[in-house]
């Protein structure tokens, strides 16, 4: 048991740490809080047996008719055992419900280990070469998806938490190369992992500051305006940059990106807000928040989509490609950065307590983020099955802006970008509209 539940906490590119395997992987991390949701929820099940028993279990609409056919299957089981003695190897109604219940807590037990057993040492590691790098600075990098195409530049820019190539995921999952392979030239701005001069930054810096010029060096290279993508939070940061700079800018999109967050559940929003508290020390002293810190936060979202997915995956056969497309998105989350202290605290007291955005109080360079004052072509691509940014938060945004396109695929935040519809249903209307505009 413990050889299964080794937890490998060592940072990426360092060696495995004391009871740890080579080539172990970190995930799912925080792996410890995956487990005790996991394991809590199931093991609570023998708790419920007495509430079941007494109609005392509080039951959604859609099972209560199931509930009702269980609870008077038990009273059967138990009046055809009670007055008479039990039969050699018989069950009284109510032990045999407990037996089973016990038996199946225990086989979803060992799917949801054996599922993140099997993650942690599948063979799938991602070997795609990096494009050109055409500008640094800092942490961050320029990569220069399709230079030798001499199509039309296009900027993409991803969120500040989790890394960029998601949009560059594997060989099957692509963005980015299938752009480049229909004429384009996308230009994905790597913001890298926070350095020492990086942990002193906040969003103004970002902003106004990196993301600015290298929109002005692709400018520069080009001669011209180009169209600015942002995915995510990434959306956030190209909506303050095409208010900013709108000559530079030929054109705005927008990919679920969140504006009113607290459309649909203002409470969830103050709760991650208050996420930051105890935090307050180590941001001091370190400078970031650190990233199993945000992927526990990520986690309060559904916290137990851990034991759904692997339990998932246990059914998969290693060497299927839909278990090295899981691998390939599951190493993408489990492969986050840290966030810098001042961008922390924007974000989370600011966006999500606040709701600077919609209450038109989020600053940047000391001037306010107006949507009202955005002038360039805007497309709104908001996935409809969005649990991260909810879609009326999206739909806020996309409202705002005046003559914004708005897009609704039937899809989920990550499966935008990579499920198997993300081609008809994000990725052709993206380039349909990017060839037209300007």
């Amino acid at each position: 048991m413990s050889d299964r539940l080794a937890d490998d906490r060592q940072a990426e590119g360092t060696p495995p740490g004391p009871g740890t395997r080579p080539g172990m992987r970190q995930g799912p991390r925080p792996l410890a809080l995956h487990l005790t949701a996991a394991l809590g929820s199931l093991l609570s099940s023998s708790a419920a047996l007495p509430l079941l028993r007494n109609g005392l279990l509080p039951w959604s609409p859609a099972l209560r008719d199931r509930a009702v056919a269980l609870r008077d299957e038990m009273s059967q089981a138990d009046r055809m055992t009670r007055g008479r003695p039990y039969r050699d190897g018989e069950a009284g109604g109510g032990d045999r419900l407990t037996g089973e219940v016990d038996r199946e807590i225990r086989r979803r037990i060992d799917a949801v280990l054996t599922g993140i057993e099997r993650y942690r040492h599948h063979p799938y590691r991602r070997d795609l070469p990096d494009p050109p790098v055409v500008w640094t600075e800092g942490g961050s990098r320029l990569l220069d998806y399709g230079e030798k195409a001499g199509g039309r530049p296009v900027l993409f820019v991803p969120s500040l938490v989790n890394r960029g190539y998601i949009l560059d995921l594997s060989r099957d999952k692509s963005l980015m190369r299938w752009l480049a392979a229909r004429g384009f030239r996308p230009l994905l701005l790597d913001w890298g992992r926070p350095g020492p001069l990086e942990r002193c930054f906040t969003l103004t810096d970002y902003i106004a500051g990196r993301l600015e010029r290298a929109l002005g060096f692709v400018v520069e290279t080009v001669g011209a305006p180009v169209p600015v993508a942002g995915y995510c939070m990434g959306g956030l940061l190209a909506a303050a940059l095409a208010q900013r700079r709108p000559r530079a800018v030929a054109g705005l999109v927008l990919m679920a990106t969140p504006w009113d967050f607290h459309a649909e559940d203002a409470a969830t929003a103050r709760r991650v807000a208050t996420f930051i508290q105890p935090w307050g020390p180590v941001l001091d002293r370190w400078g970031e928040l650190p990233t199993d810190a945000l992927q526990a936060l990520f986690a309060q979202l559904d916290p137990l989509l851990a034991l759904k997915k692997f339990t998932s995956f246990a059914r998969m056969a290693p060497d299927s490609r839909a278990a090295a497309a899981f691998v390939a998105l599951e190493d993408w989350l489990n492969d986050g950065v840290p966030l810098v202290a001042g961008v922390a605290r924007d974000a989370l007291a600011g966006w999500y307590g606040r709701n600077d955005t919609m209450a038109g109080t989020w600053m940047v360079a000391g001037l306010p983020v107006d949507p009202g004052a955005i002038r360039v072509p805007t497309l709104a691509l908001i996935p409809e099955r969005d649990r991260i940014v909810p879609p009326a938060s999206a739909l806020a945004l996309g409202a705002a802006i005046p003559g914004a396109r708005i897009l609704r695929p039937p899809l989920g935040h990550i499966g935008m970008v990579v499920s198997a519809g993300a081609e008809t249903g994000v990725w052709n209307p993206l380039a349909e509209w990017l060839a037209a505009t300007g």
